[in-house]
């Protein structure tokens, strides 16, 4: 709550004094504690004692504590960059280089393999999983988004899926636990993953079996990861089509 990491217990004429602060944190920063008890239909005393709950000495100090905390909000609210097409251009030209390729094919010969695919994703990367799952489910065999690993559990999965099960786990960071745990968990029926990563240098990089890293510039904003997914989209449709006409190719 405002520049407090936990929760601060309110009364209903508290909270309204609270809403006020945080719809007007420019204002507020430069009001005397006279002009706020006013602006919230409130007393000094009532001011202090809402001051006092945020772990301040009294009101100057609450004020120093807001003031650092709203200067803190607008620099995580910087502007964002334009889209930068010449990043996506240099990823098109490392797909067709002949390492890049030699991945996409062993990617190619694992769902080919494969009687059934997991997509797996949290957050952007679950839109890109329920993507996957939707157009492989179209161009190759039916396919499930698993968007939601903590509750998706994978402890009972018959012997004769085994081996015959691949995984597709996108995540920018490489990094998320629950994944990460995710996987290990498939790990003991001996399938076969495949990641795509920002890096090759993570953690779900490292225990797949094919890591197909595309390697853009990393962005955030608030906090959000907003790393563009078009990367990913294009490896998809690719893999999709190439493994329809590896299907269909003697037919």
């Amino acid at each position: 709550m405002l520049f407090l990491l936990e929760e601060v217990e309110l009364k209903p004429t508290e909270m309204a004094i609270y809403n006020y602060i945080n719809a007007n944190l420019d204002k507020v920063i430069y009001m005397r504690i006279r002009e706020l008890a006013d602006a919230t239909y409130v007393s000094t005393t009532t001011i202090l004692r809402f001051c006092k709950k945020f772990g301040c000495q009294g009101y100057a100090d609450f004020k120093s504590q807001l003031y650092h905390y709203a200067k803190s909000i607008k620099e995580n609210n910087t502007v964002i960059q334009s889209l930068d097409q010449t990043i996506f251009t240099e990823f098109l030209q490392r797909t067709s280089q002949p390492d890049f390729q030699k991945k996409l094919n062993l990617a190619i010969d694992y769902i080919l393999q494969s009687e059934l695919l997991f997509f797996v994703g949290i957050g952007t990367s679950g839109i890109m999983a329920t993507y996957g799952a939707n157009l492989f489910s179209s161009l190759y065999k039916f396919s499930l988004a698993v968007t939601d690993p903590q509750n998706s559990p994978v402890y009972y999965v018959s012997e004769q899926f085994d081996e015959h099960i691949c995984l597709i786990v996108f995540s920018v960071s490489g990094q998320n636990e629950d994944v990460v745990d995710y996987i290990n968990r498939f790990r003991l029926h001996h399938i076969k993953v495949i990641s795509m990563t920002n890096s090759a240098n993570s953690t779900i990089a490292r225990i797949s079996d094919l890591n197909i890293p595309y390697y853009i510039n990393v962005e955030t904003y608030q906090e959000t990861n907003i790393t563009s997914q078009l990367p990913v989209v294009y490896l998809l449709e690719y893999l999709a089509r190439e493994v329809y006409y590896q299907k269909h190719k003697d037919m």
